[in-house]
């Protein structure tokens, strides 16, 4: 006999199991089944664990900078294990607070691989239990929460072997840094990892297929960001098409082809990171006849499939592949099948890579917002002459606006530098509230702040700048 909810969640990532909470604060009882670990991918194996990695690199990195704070270390090294450790550490920890989480709002955690199965009525899950044996349940809805995989494209050669060519996964629990390394893809994914094993000294170089690198930053950022990591020592190859990429015994080899000529790359290790597949098979989706495009679920505004009563959010339902996006849609979308007012689906969703330095952007971009037939004015400011970046020596970088000229609106910005992923939230908000340059012209930035470079790119655009 089935066990019976008004809402079982599939996958529980962090769309999934913040959507499991608020389904129980609105009254709906609620399960979440899980086939790995709480917390999903972004907290055992994405977001969180790489973010401890790329601060452990970020203060090894810094250390050699001492003398430009008038300090000095003798030495300096690292213990490659104990980096690994404390990334693990924090991303176990996280996730028996999610455990926590679901205790608290009592939702009930099934350790499980669910399948969705045909049924008369309420949509029926069936689970083959970590534990041993199974279970059914049915619900008057279901919501796939399922995420994503790294792509693979083995016939070229771009699949992990767990030794020599690795996905994000093998990336964060290596037993030594690789002393050459070769990332494909300069994604976020791509340039992050690229970051934190230059930080630890590792012989870095980035493969592009597109004719620049974050594609889709502002090209302006963009450019920056290049210089920027080119700065570092990391060295890129755009606009370069892999062919093959195979492995010795002591290496990896990479063939490519750029400008109509060939070249080969060797490393100790090479990282894929040329976008993700949502995790749709084995769900039973062909058999209820979901509708699947390029891999991912297709999902009307309120996140419903064509299939009554079957949702899907996140990941598995398409880009931007990001976690506070998972989350979002899967507020949106409980509330909507709770039949309370839904939250604003359509507010601009931020993107922030975690390098050094961080680059951070939400709404259009300057070519974006042309290409959709607007007039735009557009503001420029540098960390360079920002105070608090002075004082902190964190002056690389810039902030840059993009208003509709014909009504004043702020439609995007976009950021490089220190800590900007910490600041693209003031932008991002005033965005979803529809701000005007008047708005943003008589905000109160505190100083000394980086955050005032926001409130002088503003300024610029309608040009206004005080400070440069």
């Amino acid at each position: 006999m089935a066990d019976a909810f008004d809402l079982i969640v599939i996958g529980a990532g962090p769309g999934g199991y913040v959507t499991a909470i608020r389904a129980s604060q609105l009254g709906l009882k609620t399960a979440i089944i899980e086939r790995e670990a709480l917390g999903g991918v972004c907290l055992n194996w994405g977001c969180i664990p790489t973010k401890a990695l790329l601060k452990s690199g970020e203060v090894y990195e810094q250390l050699s900078h001492l003398g430009d704070y008038g300090l000095a270390v003798e030495g300096r090294s690292y213990d490659f294990t104990k980096v690994i450790e404390r990334s693990r550490k924090v991303a176990k920890q996280l996730s028996s607070g999610v455990a926590f989480l679901m205790k608290k709002h009592k939702i009930e955690v099934v350790d499980g691989t669910a399948r969705l199965e045909k049924a008369e009525g309420a949509p029926r899950v069936s689970v083959v239990l970590k534990a041993g044996g199974d279970r059914a349940f049915t619900a008057k809805s279901v919501i796939l929460a399922t995420g994503a995989r790294a792509r693979v494209l083995p016939d070229i050669g771009l699949a992990p072997d767990g030794d020599r060519i690795w996905t994000y996964r093998e990336a964060m629990v290596p037993k030594t840094a690789p002393k050459r390394l070769l990332v494909v893809g300069s994604g976020a994914i791509g340039i992050e990892f690229a970051s934190f094993y230059r930080a630890l000294g590792s012989e870095v170089t980035v493969i592009e297929a597109l004719p620049r690198i974050l594609p889709v930053e502002d090209e302006e950022i963009s450019a920056a960001a290049l210089k920027a990591f080119q700065k570092r020592g990391i060295a890129f190859r755009v606009g370069a098409k892999v062919v093959k990429l195979a492995r010795s015994r002591a290496a990896v080899v990479l063939e490519l082809e750029a400008a109509g000529a060939r070249e080969s790359l060797q490393a100790d290790v090479a990282i894929v990171a040329v976008g993700i597949d949502g995790n749709v098979e084995d769900l039973g989706l062909e058999d209820l006849g979901v509708n699947i495009d390029r891999g991912h679920v297709v999902i009307d505004p309120h996140g419903a499939t064509n299939v009554a009563g079957l949702y899907a959010i996140g990941d598995v339902a398409g880009p931007p592949w990001l976690a506070h996006k998972a989350s979002h849609e899967g507020l949106h979308c409980v509330e909507h099948i709770a039949g309370f007012p839904a939250s604003n689906l359509t507010a601009p969703i931020p993107g922030c890579t975690y390098a050094t330095p961080q680059v951070a952007s939400v709404g259009l971009t300057e070519a974006q917002a042309k290409e959709q037939g607007l007039k735009v004015k557009v503001g420029r400011f540098p960390f360079r002459v920002n105070g608090k970046a002075i004082a902190a020596g964190e002056t690389e970088g810039l902030v840059k606006t993009v208003f509709d000229a014909a009504t004043g609106a702020l439609v995007g910005a976009h950021m490089i530098g220190g800590e900007v992923t910490e600041m693209i939230q003031g932008f991002a908000l005033a965005i979803t509230m529809e701000a005007t340059e008047a708005d943003l012209f008589a905000t109160v930035y505190p100083h000394p702040t980086m955050s005032e470079a926001m409130h002088e790119a503003s300024l610029d655009a309608f040009g206004r700048v005080l400070h440069l």
